[in-house]
């Protein structure tokens, strides 16, 4: 005997609904209704996984961009300079998690050059030592980081930055710092001479058009701090930020007496990280609801089924079938339609999204169109990023649908009356 017959009868009826029926033009519709219903789950199913792994690589192409200038955490001091950074930075690299730490120096100011007038966040560095915690210095696409030498005021700028300013390698720029010095004059702002030593681009247009960066000590003089403001990390999994952060607050003798403040980098990008993570929720709320159309459209067919069923609803309660047998035999036909469809949208979605690198250029030469131009997206491939626990939780919810779907069709069959459905048999 097959394992089918070995079940529980309400599971054999169930199952014998389910597949195409052929007797009447009726029961064919029905199937075709319910064959319908599996493709909008597998469809529903399957566009969410593959929206969701889009944007989830193009997150991580983001972020990578980001992480590949700024720190994965910064390590303060309360007083705003932290005298004795290489003892704090071989207490951070005590933690397995941390692989780089480096110095900085952050303020802000104004290059001027011509007339023309940017603000920028200048960041000071050493160049031996910024290698460990960013990719900054094989971003330059002009001049060298290295030549960021201590009292050369050297300046090293973003790709947009030295365009807008209109300037190039030996150029001069003046750096207008917000702290002013009192003259006889009055209060006037602090200024510095600098010379463009080379050019960045990250990849990144925030950066891009926004960060410059001179020697750690140079930073030091402009803002008259005697040690570096503090130390940047990298660490082996930038998903791993805040557990880590949390694990050097803990660990690190500063932190502990409240002298050393620690922040991982979605603290420090709150607003950008907030953004992405509300974006991802509102677009798996948005197509969520392809599979809730696709479960009312299994509801349909349930109800169909039912009508049509009505006689045999009523010999099997003859037989002595129970209300409660005869919904569990429309639950197993509706939830295996719902398990189906769930099956097949979730290897649809899966090999979409593992192959989208060779589907998307597929579509691109088959209608002759590019969906990100060279020209004015960074990004030029469609990327993808599939996560296991997003597939996991779309199944889930899809399964449930199906069966939430279920409930009243087959509490209306439950409640058939025999002799009121063989009246005109």
């Amino acid at each position: 005997m097959s394992i089918i017959h070995k079940l529980p009868y309400e599971w054999q009826v169930g199952l014998r609904y389910t597949r195409a029926g052929k007797r009447s033009g009726r029961s064919s519709f029905i199937s075709f209704i319910s064959l319908i219903s599996v493709a909008g789950i597998a469809l529903g199913v399957a566009a969410l996984i593959i929206v969701l792994s889009v944007m989830n690589g193009f997150q991580k192409q983001v972020t990578d961009r980001m992480l590949s200038v700024l720190a994965h955490i910064e390590v303060f001091d309360a007083s705003g300079s932290l005298p004795d950074w290489r003892a704090s930075a071989q207490e951070a690299l005590r933690n397995p998690a941390v692989l780089g730490a480096a110095p900085f120096v952050e303020t802000q100011g104004l290059l001027v050059r011509d007339g023309v007038m940017r603000p920028s966040i200048v960041r000071g560095v050493l160049p031996g030592e910024e290698d460990k915690v960013s990719t900054v210095a094989r971003q330059v696409r002009a001049g060298s980081f290295d030549a960021l030498k201590p009292g050369s005021f050297n300046i090293v700028l973003g790709y947009a930055l030295a365009r807008s300013l209109g300037v190039g390698l030996g150029d001069k720029v003046t750096m207008v710092l917000a702290q002013g010095q009192v003259t006889p004059a009055g209060m006037v702002p602090r200024t510095r001479s600098f010379t463009v030593a080379g050019i960045f681009e990250a990849g990144h247009f925030d950066f891009d058009a926004a960060l410059s960066f001179i020697h750690v000590e140079d930073a030091q003089r402009l803002e008259r701090l005697p040690a570096p403001s503090g130390l940047r990390l990298r660490i082996a999994n930038v998903r791993e930020a805040p557990e880590v952060a949390e694990q050097l607050r803990n660990q690190m003798s500063g932190a502990k007496e409240g002298t050393l403040t620690v922040r991982d980098w979605p603290k420090l990008n709150a607003n950008w990280y907030a953004a992405v993570q509300t974006e991802k929720k509102m677009m798996f709320i948005i197509l969520t609801l392809i599979i809730a159309v696709a479960a009312f459209n299994l509801v349909s067919s349930l109800v169909m089924t039912v009508t049509e069923k009505q006689a045999d609803i009523a010999i099997l309660r003859t037989l002595g079938s129970s209300p409660r047998s005869i919904m569990k035999i429309f639950m197993v036909q509706g939830g295996v339609i719902g398990v189906l469809g769930t099956l097949a949208g979730v290897g649809m979605g899966v090999a979409v999204s593992l192959n989208i690198d060779v589907i998307v250029p597929f579509i691109e030469r088959l209608l002759g169109v590019e969906f990100l131009s060279k020209d004015i997206y960074l990004i030029s491939t469609v990327p993808s990023d599939l996560h296991g626990p997003d597939v996991a939780v779309i199944g889930v919810i899809s399964v449930l649908l199906a069966f939430a779907a279920t409930v009243y069709p087959s509490w209306a069959a439950s409640r058939v009356k025999p002799a009121e459905a063989l009246r005109y048999e």
